[in-house]
């Protein structure tokens, strides 16, 4: 029970694997159990706002940092990123589930109270209508493109080779 006149040194050693698994701040893993967290995008619609250290900030073989100034400033990425993440999440989230929860009901409602009563009505009249148009555009249309065609018969194309 004494003054420990020893120097201890701490370091942290991570394998450069685990390293770059980690999309998560490594202040956020609660001892070593991975556990697989439920996909909230299964079907990958944001799969272009999976960005990762390495997409945003990239060093060519030419010119490196230090390991160290790599390593935190990865970490400071990570870390900040996150935090802002949950921060506007937390502001934002429920308004905007609101919103879209009031702008999609509003679409549902017009389209099956309105569009879809509209489109089968006009389905319903459609074999009528058909009837009619075929027949006018055999009397009309049909007459012209034969004569069109028979005039055009006469044409002939030759093609010289320079």
């Amino acid at each position: 029970m004494g003054l420990e006149k020893e120097k201890s040194d701490t370091s942290i050693i991570m394998d450069e694997d685990e390293f770059n698994r980690s999309i998560e701040p490594i202040l956020s893993k609660k001892g070593k159990l991975y556990t697989a967290a439920p996909d909230r995008d299964p079907n990958d619609i944001n799969a272009h706002l999976k960005v990762g250290f390495e997409d945003v900030i990239a060093e060519p073989i030419s010119s490196h940092s230090f390991d160290r100034v790599w390593i935190g400033s990865h970490a400071a990425f990570e870390l900040v990123k996150f935090i802002f993440y949950r921060v506007l999440t937390t502001l934002l989230a429920v308004p905007m589930a609101f919103i879209l929860g009031v702008v999609f009901g509003v679409l549902s409602c017009i389209h099956i109270w309105l569009v879809m009563p509209v489109v089968q009505s006009l389905l319903m009249l459609l074999p009528s209508v058909q009837v009619v148009w075929r027949s006018l555009t055999d009397m009309f249309v049909t007459p012209l493109f034969h004569s069109m065609g028979k005039c055009l018969s006469s044409v002939h194309v030759k093609t010289s080779e320079n």
